[in-house]
């Protein structure tokens, strides 16, 4: 046997070993419904175990199979997935469990090739749900899986480029246990986000430390290596609340943006932060809410981090306006008790909630 077969065989056991003592008593680790293990690995690429666990049970629990899931509308689904981010996510999940109804009667494929063509399902997902699932030998890359991968080998290739992901992808499935591949590749993601951390890593606890390139070497902090991506775009949205009868007028958001289909309020965007003077004078604030408006309240500018963009947000509270003609058909009224039925984006549903408690 090769010094490196050998090396990769030790590897392998001490992972599988140190996962069977450290694992944590999750709900999808204790089935082998692709289903459920799907619903898991969607909600979890969103956040950590913590905070996702709470949308996982309740996804769940409201939707116990594929076709409860198909069955509810993307308005509902939206509306559970609230707080998580990354809406896409929701409304691909949704096409996705109706695909699997349309196309596979109703039963959750199991095998990587059937999943790689559900929309939503990348090969890392279809990796995690054929291995888990069915014990496919298909080796699971996610974050944590290279991050322990660099720092063990000592491998500088930056994880984010084409180049990175085939490195590591290689690397990962020439040590994958065939005979357990699912058992295999839980612990390689347990290990990294319990032992092998971003930061502060326990390293002389670290079954792996006798052998770990980056701890040989004083490259723990250094690996693994991370092109910065692009600068965030600044936007600055200026929300007006408008409240009539007890109604609330409510903007439904369209694609090609964020937030595709849920609920924000009427909103003017501007390049820079705008004047109040400015905003209530201009051609386009007239034409919706008329000449005479006064102005209620204007919040703290708010900022929201996404992926790619910076949000800044204010909320101006108006009076005495006209609605004689909305020049936008996405506006509508609600009720506060409609509203709370309606999927928002976390700033939204954060101004809400702060709103109704003064």
């Amino acid at each position: 046997m090769s010094k490196t077969n050998s090396r990769a065989m030790t590897f392998s056991d001490e992972i599988i070993g140190w996962y069977q003592k450290h694992k944590r008593d999750l709900p999808w680790r204790n089935t082998n419904d692709p289903y459920i293990i799907w619903l898991s690995e969607i909600i979890m690429q969103q956040t950590r175990v913590e905070q996702g666990m709470p949308y996982f049970n309740r996804f769940a629990e409201k939707y116990p199979t594929v076709e409860h899931f198909a069955s509810a509308t993307e308005e509902e689904i939206l509306k559970l997935w609230q707080g998580l981010g990354y809406y896409s996510r929701g409304r691909n999940m949704h096409q996705t469990s109706r695909a699997v109804m349309e196309e596979h009667a109703g039963y959750f494929p199991k095998n990587y090739d059937s999943l790689i063509r559900l929309k939503g399902i990348g090969e890392y997902t279809a990796a995690a749900i054929s291995s888990f699932s069915s014990n496919e030998a298909k080796a699971v890359v996610d974050g944590n899986v290279f991050r322990l991968l660099s720092r063990y080998f000592g491998i500088d290739t930056p994880i984010n480029t084409g180049k990175g992901k085939k490195v590591f992808t290689d690397l990962a499935n020439e040590l994958l246990d065939q005979t357990q591949a699912g058992i295999f590749n839980q612990a390689m993601m347990e290990f990294g986000s319990l032992q092998c951390k971003p930061k502060n890593p326990d390293c002389p606890i670290c079954p792996l430390q006798t052998a770990c390139e980056a701890r040989l070497k004083n490259r723990i902090h250094e690996l693994p290596v991370k092109i910065k991506a692009q600068k965030s775009r600044e936007r600055y949205f200026n929300y007006i609340l408008a409240i009539k009868n007890d109604q609330i007028l409510v903007n439904k958001r369209r694609s090609g943006d964020i937030w595709e289909n849920m609920i924000d309020l009427p909103l003017f965007e501007t390049d820079s932060p705008a004047e109040l003077s400015d905003l209530i004078q201009s051609e386009n604030f007239i034409k919706a809410f008329g000449k005479h408006v006064l102005v209620h309240s204007v919040s703290k500018p708010v900022k929201h981090i996404l992926s790619h963009q910076k949000l800044n947000a204010s909320f101006i509270q108006i009076e005495n306006f006209t609605d004689d003609f909305l020049p936008d058909p996405s506006w509508f009224y609600v009720s506060r008790e409609e509203l709370e039925k309606l999927p928002q984006p976390k700033l939204i549903f954060q101004f809400f909630e702060n709103f109704f408690k003064l």
